[in-house]
């Protein structure tokens, strides 16, 4: 099902690359700008496989003989796996170099191989004349034992020395024992094997699913050009909105701005009036009430002892009865005031609404445009979608991988009917390793029983002519061994030699290599040219009939290795022209005539800058503010009655008391009718004032240009985007659309990705692949090769001790068995 797959990244990919072109076209740093992020989609997953087979094997206690015999090979065998020039020499013969190299390679297996058969030829040659020999009186073969003092510590050397030599005899023949059941009990745990293997495989088959998810893409694109006027009428809203909305808000402001600011001009105006007309009274009052203070401070009784410093005092402050601001110097507001009712003329909030209006149209604006353009592509992917539905049926996928399970059921099938074969060949195998063990057993049996024997049965203080029956039959019993151990022997030797070549060099010519993957790196399929001269790759030329794809045994292993897609292990993307299946692309329509005019609210500026023009920044705004805070006396007239009323108290009762107490009773009146009204116009001025003084710091610093500084001013603002839209009046709207377009591009890239991602990634992993190599190398090398070499190497061991067994046993067997004759000595 994994084909479906490809073939719909076949179409996909074309896209890709024509958006990879597009990309690189437009790399400048405008159309950099107006690239919009893509939204990501989901096209769902693909369900994942879990295998069985775990491809590990833990041999147990005996790998640490596995590790001995790999050191041992290693001594035997140290120089490097031969390299790929090894596979030149097969069609040259002749080549002696190349010969040598091979020598040199297999010295250690040549030297141990030659010795063995040394062992195995002279053998029964040894054994043949040391029979001769002993039969003719020699070679320890008379039956006359000769005393020596050392006697005794000789018979126990030789005793220690063969019980230790048995002993290491029993652990070789163990550990051959070991190796034989070893691979009797993996020969079960291989069905296991062979089982999870083909249960993979058809979990591959099976579980491989068919993605397309083109209708996910087709919804996504279709929701796009269904909603366009939405999607890329909002895209050209927002792209505006920037500037618009903030510059029609703040011109919406500056209208109530404008009333505002016609009201402070008004009250300025009516507050003036009022303060210069109190002016004029108050000043009245004042001159009059400090005239006539001024005459009851002169009458006689002032002069009189202590009222006169009183008198003094009060005559002192006299000329604190005063105005402080004068408002009759302040300029008129009437010029700002006329300059600004005819601004007012223009309804600018209606300017401002038509603004929002025409903005907030483009949707459907766009949408009238493009009528024409959505049919075209929205036909275009109908047929698409078609296309690559007619495509992958095309192909009968999913027939062939149902033939391929039923092909592994049946291979399963096959495979477990040469079970019983299997196992019968493995009990004569393990019957004929166990008949070779037990001549080991059989010499070590011999030898066990006659040291048992001889040491129970000796008596130091008898002759060795009258050594009891026990004794002689130790003896014999270790004649005996030596006998068997030169029948045996090179029979035991030859299956040594045999297996030590065998195994030992599938071990390190296939085994090792194999655990290392560098076997991939020196196969002869994976040789470029080898196989063929005049193809490159043997695999793709089989599978393919493309000897120059670059896919070898080693790249299908390690990607499978990793669990990727077979779609990747194979590389099946060099077998697929993508361009070729893509007979539609998604083309860029003739959208430049889409525009949208923005000119029905540009009138309004000329009415923001004659609003800045109206004279509102020429007012003198600190003078205002200098007289308003000056206050409109010099001095608190209440304080002053107040003080003026204590300062009476101080007097004697009498005319003077009386009429300071009056004038302080009048300048309270004046306070109460005069001042506060006044004080409380200067309020309203000094409210107006500011308002109008921060308005005009949002006024062009100069009067006399006619365009506006930019700074931190709300009308600043304004101008500013004005500029903008006067500038972009008609605003080509083929960038946001070149920029849609992108869009839907976009989610067919994404298409693309994801399903290459899947292909590689998820789709068909081929674990189980890289599973059977790993089984193969586990039942082939650690279950049989490994035991094998073990086998030998306990047996071989076991030969070689057989060697100092004979002696040893000749030599012990002499002070056991009874002799025939004896050494006399005279008293």
């Amino acid at each position: 099902m994994w084909w479906k797959v490809g073939l719909v990244l076949v179409m996909c990919s074309g896209l890709t690359s024509s958006e990879a072109r597009e990309e690189h076209r437009d790399s400048s740093p405008r159309n950099t700008m107006l690239r919009a992020p893509v939204e990501r989609l989901d096209f769902g997953f693909v369900p994942s496989v879990v295998y069985e087979t775990h491809a590990f094997y833990e041999p147990g206690p005996i790998g640490i003989v596995f590790q001995m015999v790999h050191a041992f090979l290693y001594v035997v065998q140290p120089n490097p796996f031969p390299k790929g020039e090894m596979h030149t020499g097969f069609g040259n013969p002749e080549n002696v170099v190349l010969l040598l190299q091979a020598i040199y390679y297999e010295l250690g297996f040549i030297v141990l191989s030659v010795l063995g058969l040394v062992f195995v030829l002279f053998m029964p040659v040894v054994g043949l004349f040391f029979c001769v020999c002993r039969c003719c009186e020699n070679c320890g073969g008379e039956m006359h034992q000769r005393q020596k003092k050392n006697g005794d510590c000789l018979k126990g050397f030789y005793m220690a020395t063969l019980i230790a030599t048995s002993v290491f005899l029993a652990v070789g023949v163990t550990i051959a024992y070991a190796a034989n059941q070893n691979i009797t009990n993996q020969i079960k745990s291989t069905r296991r094997l062979v089982s999870s293997n083909i249960r993979d495989l058809k979990s591959f088959a099976n579980y491989t699913p068919v993605v397309t998810a083109f209708t996910n893409l087709l919804f996504y694109c279709q929701c796009g050009l269904s909603d366009i006027g939405n999607l890329l009428g909002g895209q050209i809203h927002n792209q505006l909105e920037r500037e618009v909305v903030p510059a029609l808000d703040n011109a919406l402001r500056m209208t109530a701005a404008m009333r505002e600011t016609k009201e402070s001009l008004e009250s300025v105006t009516t507050t003036l009036e009022i303060l210069q007309e109190g002016t004029g009274r108050l000043q009245i009052s004042l001159q009059s009430e400090r005239a006539s203070l001024s005459n009851t401070l002169n009458d006689p009784a002032c002069s009189n002892g202590d009222v006169t410093h009183t008198c003094n005092t009060i005559r002192g402050t006299l000329s604190q009865l005063a105005l402080s601001a004068n408002f009759h110097g302040l300029p008129d507001v009437e010029a700002p005031l006329a300059n600004l009712d005819a601004v007012l003329k223009t309804d600018l909030s209606n300017i401002v609404q038509k603004g929002y209006s025409s903005f907030n149209n483009t949707p459907r604006l766009v949408r009238e445009q493009t009528k024409e353009i959505l049919s075209e592509v929205k036909g275009l992917l109908d047929k698409s979608g078609g296309e690559i539905v007619a495509f992958t049926k095309m192909f009968p996928v999913e027939p062939a991988l149902e033939n391929f399970t039923k092909f592994l059921t049946e291979s399963q099938k096959n495979i477990e009917a040469y079970y019983p074969q299997i196992d019968q060949l493995d009990f004569y195998r393990w019957i004929g390793c166990v008949v070779i063990c037990c001549m080991v057993v059989l010499v070590l049996t011999f030898n066990f029983l006659g040291l048992l024997c001889g040491s129970c049965g000796y008596d130091k203080n008898t002759t060795p002519t009258t050594r009891g029956c026990l004794s002689n039959t130790g003896g014999n019993l270790l004649m005996a061994s030596v006998g068997f151990s030169f029948i045996f022997s090179w029979l035991l030797m030859g299956v040594v030699v045999t297996s030590f070549i065998v195994g030992g060099n599938v071990e390190k010519l296939v085994c090792e290599p194999l655990a290392n993957r560098q076997i991939f790196k020196v196969l002869i399929i994976d040789t470029p040219y080898m196989v063929h001269p005049a193809k490159k790759n043997f695999l793709p030329g089989m599978l393919f009939q493309d000897p120059n794809i670059d896919l070898t045994m080693g790249s299908m292993y390690r990607d499978c290795y990793e669990n990727h897609g077979l779609y990747s292990a194979l590389q099946l993307e060099t077998s697929f022209n993508f361009n070729k299946f893509l007979n539609a692309t998604v083309t860029e329509h003739d959208i430049s005539s889409l525009t949208m005019c923005l000119c029905d609210f540009l009138t309004g500026k000329d009415n923001l800058i004659d609003f800045a023009n109206t004279g509102v920044g020429e007012i003198d705004y600190q003078a205002y503010l200098t007289e308003v805070n000056k206050g409109v006396t010099v001095v608190d007239l209440l304080s002053y009655a107040n003080e003026l009323e204590a300062q009476a108290d101080q007097l004697p009762r009498g005319a003077l008391e009386n009429a300071l107490k009056g004038h302080a009773s009048s300048i309270r009146q004046i306070h109460k009718e005069q001042v506060v009204p006044m004080e409380q116009a200067t309020g309203t001025l000094s409210q107006s004032i500011k308002l109008l003084q921060k308005t005009s710091r949002e006024l062009p610093v100069s009067p006399k240009k006619r365009y506006i500084y930019f700074n931190r001013s709300v009308i600043n603002a304004l101008y500013v985007c004005f500029t903008f839209l006067n500038n972009f009046c008609f605003v080509n709207m083929s960038q946001e659309a070149d920029k849609f377009i992108k869009k839907l591009l976009g989610y067919f890239s994404q298409y693309t990705e994801w399903v290459k991602h899947s292909l590689e990634m998820e789709v068909a992993q081929c674990k189980p692949i890289s599973n059977i190599i790993d089984s193969l190398e586990i039942v082939g090398c650690s279950f049989i090769v490994d035991s094998v070499n073990t086998f030998w190497f306990g047996l071989g061991g076991c030969c070689l001790l057989l060697i100092p067994s004979i002696i040893l046993s000749v030599k012990l067997a002499k002070f056991y068995r009874r002799m025939d004759t004896e050494d006399v000595f005279d008293e």
